[in-house]
Parts: structure tokens; C-alpha cells; sequence
């Protein structure tokens, strides 16, 4: 073998690469944790890339109403900081709208049903008690198995004294992950604004570094992918928000015209969890039934029955057209792409698996032409 040059390099490469590999393979654990480490600390910064993508999309709306032909230069250069502080402020108040109309409830249902509960033991007791003369059959049973009222009382007392523990560790231990959860917020926040209002500069970078390190051909290609990326993103979050509005304005309606309490607030809620695609309605009712229980367990059922069929007619007819067309993703594909992503990365997996498969499906279908094309080219 002649050890010219190019193979002394070839070698040198291969030995290279074993080498990596042993010292992965050796080290792996050093570096994964290293790698978590690293993510876990990214994790602010991740979410202020997220929290920036969406806030764009407002803003980008806010900027074209924002006196788009005003020659003014005050206006001009405070356009981006109003816009962006509009985008913020309105996404703000609307979570504290929902959160008003949705939470008083919500702990007042609770709270209901907590009350109850004494009540509701005592009345199976005083029935027991009642009637166990009555029925030879109860009385018989409650010989035979050994049953002591007053000891399940104490059982049921006990079991709500540790429960109220446990509720009171999990406040305490809710409160110190909500603390560690605003400071991180407010990184993300801050690292959204900072990207949002040097999003133009930052984009001017990237393409720098992409021009100085690859060939015209690929570039093109790579902004090709990131535009596709970007339409199946901005166009699912828009149509996501859409069809959540129709799908709680028409629950909310519904429930006026079949006598529901509790309409605005549950039409509210099942709004919100409505924008996680196809199931996130389901959770809603959940709740809705919940609420609606307190007050009539007859109407909570019928309400089950009303969204469930409501929730139908929306995946087959609403979904598809207003999500789906927006993506350019079949009805078919979205719920295999819900499916999926529940299975792989539960409600977060959901979340993006539509815009995922979307960009897949539009590569894929772009492409795919474009093969039908040069073969039909060819032909000529």
C-alpha cells in the first residue's frame, strides 16, 4: 500500500473518529450530564426564542395597523417598542380576563363539593343506621363483614386530616416552583423583547454566517426549509386561536339556549384548552362537568352528552378546514400527527406535532412534484 498523502489523511481521520467514539462511549454519562446540565440552563433562553416566535406574529399584525404610512419620525422609530409592548400587554390581559371569569369558579366549585362531602358520609351513615333493620340482607352483611360504622367515620376523619396535610405541603411546594418558574419567565420575557427588537439584525447575522461558510445552492435551500417551517408554524398557531374562539363561542351558546350554568365560564375554559389541538376540548368539558356538578349532576351529564357531540361535529367539520387548510396538512394526517405526538411527548408532543408533520408533508408533496416534473421533462 502506498502511503502517499491523501492516505495518511484518510487514516488519521478514521483513527480520529474511533478515538471520539471510545471517549464518548467511556465518558457518556460525564456528558450527558453535562448536556442536561447545559439544556436545563437553556431552558429560559428556549423559551424566550418560543415566547419571541409567537409574539411576533402579533406584533407583525399591530405594526401594519400602527400608522404603516406615517412619515413622522417619532412614530416610525417608536413603531417596534409600541408594538411589541401592545402584543405584551394584550396577551397579558386576556390571560387575566380568562383567569378572572375561570378560577372564582372554579375554587367555588371546589369548595362546594369539599363541604359536601361530611354531609354526604354522614347521610350513608344515617341511612345505614336507618335502615339496616329494614333490609335483613344489609344488616346480615354488615355482621358478616365486620363492619363498624363509627370506625369508617374515624377512617373517613383521618383521611381528611392527611389529605389537608398534604394539600398544605403541595401549597408550599406549588409556591417555591411557582417562584423558580416567574424568574425564569421573566428571562424568557426579556431575552423575547431583546429578539424581537433586534430581530432584523439578528436575521442580517445568521445570513452573514451562513454566506460566509456555504455555497449559494444550499442557502437557498436551507431558507427554502425555514420558510416552509415558518408558514406551517405561524399558520397553526393563527388557525389553532381561530378555531378555539369558534369551538368555546359555540359551547357558550349552546349552553344558553339548553339552560347550562355556568356558560360564559366554561365556554371561556374550554376556549383555552381547546388550543391544544383535537383533545384539549374534552379537557375542558371535564372541568365544565365538573363546575356544572355543584349544581345539578342531572345537567352535568346532559352537558357531557352536549359536548361530546359538539366536539364531533368540530373535528370533522371545523378542524379540518379552518387548522388543516391553513397548514395545507389533510384532516387525515392531523389526527395522525395528534396521535403520535401524544404518544412521544404528551400535551407538548401535541402541540407541535401538527406543524411538524405540516412542513414534513410540504416538503415532501414540493418535492415529490418536482421529481414528476424533470420526469415528465425528460419524456419531452
Amino acid at each position: 500500500m502506498n502511503f502517499n498523502k491523501r492516505n495518511i489523511m484518510d487514516i488519521a481521520k478514521y483513527l480520529f473518529l474511533a478515538l471520539f467514539v471510545v471517549l464518548v462511549v467511556k465518558y457518556s454519562e460525564n456528558i450527558f450530564s453535562t448536556i442536561g446540565n447545559i439544556s436545563g440552563a437553556a431552558v429560559p433562553l428556549i423559551s424566550g426564542l418560543a415566547m419571541a416566535y409567537v409574539l411576533n406574529i402579533l406584533m407583525k399584525k399591530l405594526e401594519k395597523i400602527y400608522f404603516p404610512k406615517s412619515k413622522n419620525e417619532i412614530i416610525n422609530k417608536s413603531r417596534r417598542a409600541v408594538c411589541i409592548f401592545l402584543a405584551i400587554l394584550l396577551i397579558i390581559f386576556i390571560v387575566v380576563i380568562v383567569a378572572l371569569i375561570v378560577i372564582p369558579e372554579l375554587v367555588n366549585a371546589i369548595s362546594v363539593i369539599i363541604a359536601a362531602i361530611p354531609k354526604f358520609v354522614e347521610d350513608i351513615i344515617k341511612f345505614i343506621d336507618t335502615n339496616s333493620d329494614k333490609y335483613e340482607v344489609v344488616e346480615n352483611t354488615l355482621v358478616t363483614l365486620q363492619i363498624d360504622i363509627n370506625e369508617i367515620s374515624r377512617s373517613v376523619m383521618t383521611f381528611a386530616s392527611s389529605l389537608l396535610t398534604g394539600v398544605l405541603n403541595s401549597i408550599i411546594l406549588f409556591a417555591s416552583t411557582m417562584a423558580n418558574s416567574l424568574i425564569n419567565f421573566i428571562i424568557s420575557l426579556v431575552f423575547a423583547i431583546y429578539a424581537l427588537a433586534n430581530k432584523e439584525k439578528l436575521s442580517y447575522q445568521i445570513k452573514k454566517v451562513m454566506k460566509a461558510f456555504l455555497k449559494n445552492k444550499s442557502i437557498e435551500k436551507i431558507n427554502y426549509v425555514f420558510h416552509v417551517i415558518n408558514e406551517s408554524f405561524s399558520n397553526f398557531i393563527v388557525g389553532q386561536c381561530v378555531e378555539a374562539v369558534i369551538i368555546g363561542g359555540l359551547c357558550t351558546a349552546g349552553m344558553f339556549v339548553f339552560s347550562f350554568p355556568y356558560a360564559v365560564t366554561v365556554g371561556v375554559f374550554i376556549s383555552v384548552t381547546a388550543l391544544i389541538p383535537i383533545v384539549g376540548a374534552y379537557l375542558g368539558a371535564a372541568l365544565g362537568a365538573f363546575i356544572i356538578l355543584t349544581v345539578s349532576p342531572l345537567k352535568a351529564v346532559l352537558f357531557l352528552l352536549y359536548i361530546t357531540i359538539l366536539q364531533q361535529l368540530e373535528n370533522t367539520l371545523i378542524y379540518p378546514k379552518v387548522v388543516g387548510s391553513s397548514i395545507g396538512l389533510p384532516g387525515i394526517w392531523v389526527f395522525a400527527a395528534i396521535t403520535l405526538g401524544a404518544g412521544l411527548g404528551g400535551i407538548v408532543g401535541m402541540l407541535l406535532s401538527v406543524p411538524v408533520a405540516a412542513t414534513i408533508y410540504n416538503l415532501f408533496v414540493d418535492k415529490v412534484n418536482k421529481r414528476l416534473i424533470e420526469q415528465e421533462m425528460k419524456k419531452e
